[in-house]
């Protein structure tokens, strides 16, 4: 069956990357995964918005793409070491600081992609989630933070658990089935996923390919792509079959796929 997260919305799916920050937005202050810039994606038509999450020192999970706050404000302090109010008042002026659970309450209609950054966030974001898991996708980038936080979400929510992308280490895997041409690997790589989301390239392997999208989609598995901004190169992957582009440019992604 498919999950409540992929149904109802036609493919290729924009996923906002961060939300969306326009040139002109970011020229007045606006940051990525501010509550600005999930705003903005969704005044733009992105039904998808992609974030991380961190915890804050008292126990606030925020939609953060760092381990520190030196990139977004100039701050050098972990996003672990500051509580939640004094990421607000750093985030004043940026866009403002959105909650996870801002998030998936202020915007109704909006479909989360969720990167559990850190360890210690892992629970929380499942806990925050499990009321909202049918329009939640969790995944990391360690397949143990991504399960810890689908463990949790089901202790609060055993009706509906969120969707799910693999890890470094299940994407790892499958691309190792899919060289060795065994869909029995493969299936057994991809159990219990419900997307890939990948870069095309990986320095000088190439990871998508017309054979890795085709072994995904025979076992009900989508593909999708990060992080993509140019329309050719959008056209280019639809047409090979992805299911999913992931972009720093929603509305310019919108315009060239819709």
């Amino acid at each position: 069956m498919t999950h409540p997260w992929f149904a109802g919305v036609a493919t290729p799916r924009v996923l906002a990357h961060r939300g969306l920050v326009t040139p002109e937005a970011a020229h007045s202050g606006v940051v990525e995964n501010s509550f600005a810039a999930v705003a903005a994606a969704h005044s733009a038509g992105a039904l998808y918005v992609e974030s991380d999450c961190h915890l804050t020192a008292d126990g606030t999970v925020v939609l953060f793409h760092d381990d520190d706050l030196s990139r977004v404000t100039g701050d050098p302090r972990k996003v672990a070491d500051v509580s939640a109010r004094e990421l607000e008042q750093l985030m004043t002026g940026r866009g403002g600081l959105i909650t996870l659970a801002q998030a998936l309450e202020a915007f109704p209609t909006l479909r989360f992609n969720l990167d559990v950054k850190a360890t210690d966030a892992a629970s929380a974001v499942g806990t925050t989630v499990a009321p909202f898991a049918d329009r939640v996708l969790v995944t990391s980038f360690s397949d143990e933070r991504r399960r810890a936080a689908l463990l949790a979400a089901a202790a609060t929510n055993s009706t509906v658990r969120p969707a799910t992308s693999g890890g470094r280490g299940a994407i790892a895997r499958v691309l190792a089935a899919v060289a060795a041409r065994s869909d029995r690997l493969v299936a057994h790589a991809l159990a219990g996923i419900d997307a890939l989301q990948v870069p095309e390239r990986q320095g000088r392997l190439r990871i998508v390919t017309p054979r890795l999208i085709a072994a995904a989609h025979r076992h009900g598995v989508e593909v999708h792509v990060w992080t993509v901004n140019e329309p050719d190169d959008m056209r280019r992957l639809v047409a090979m079959g992805v299911d999913g582009i992931v972009t720093d440019r929603a509305d310019v992604a919108l315009a060239a796929l819709t």
